[in-house]
């Protein structure tokens, strides 16, 4: 068997630095909308952490697209012991609401400042807008992008949840597949 159609037990290295460095930036990514309200409106602590929202979302975004031509170059390991359809099935569903999620909200934060006629920041560039302004648009949009933030909320609870019950209580690989190390 080549080292091309070698099946592992773990996933990649990218795919495990991805999954972890995506964690560590959709949780900033919501630490920074969380904390804005602490700061009243227009206050330079509270635009600058509007801001950190806006780049490190479309980080997520930029990434997410790396992750996945990973994943296409060398899908998810088998878990072992192998799960029931009736686990496997959600779990799928899951891995595709989370996918959905990375790339939705940011395209929907894009979106909302495109239609808001606001500047889209990222590092020092400044992203073109996706659509023409649009203020009732922008408002629609905004109201998604909020409602897909809290069931982020719950899918990055559950997916969470789901591995340490696979860890500890079904006691199968799902974790260990995706821990960073040997």
């Amino acid at each position: 068997m080549s080292i091309l159609t070698q099946r592992s037990t773990r996933y990649s290295t990218l795919s495990i630095s991805l999954h972890w460095l995506m964690l560590l930036l959709i949780a900033a990514v919501y630490a920074c909308i969380e904390l804005k309200g602490n700061f009243p409106k227009g206050s330079d602590t509270r635009e600058l952490l509007k801001q950190w929202h806006f780049m490190l979302g479309l980080s997520v975004f930029a990434l997410v697209w790396l992750r996945l031509l990973a994943r296409l170059i060398r899908p998810a390991p088998p878990i072992t012991p192998a799960l029931p359809n009736w686990q496997a099935v959600p779990a799928k569903l899951m891995h595709l609401a989370l996918y959905a999620l990375m790339i939705g909200l940011p395209l929907a934060g894009w979106l909302v400042l495109s239609a808001a006629g606001k500047p889209i920041p990222f590092f020092g560039l400044e992203l073109p807008a996706l659509i023409g302004k649009n203020p009732d648009l922008a408002g629609n949009l905004k109201e998604w992008h909020e409602l897909g933030g809290v069931i982020g909320y719950w899918l990055i609870g559950l997916h969470a949840v789901a591995a340490v019950v696979h860890h500890h209580i079904l006691r199968d690989d799902t974790l260990t597949r995706m821990l960073p190390g040997k």
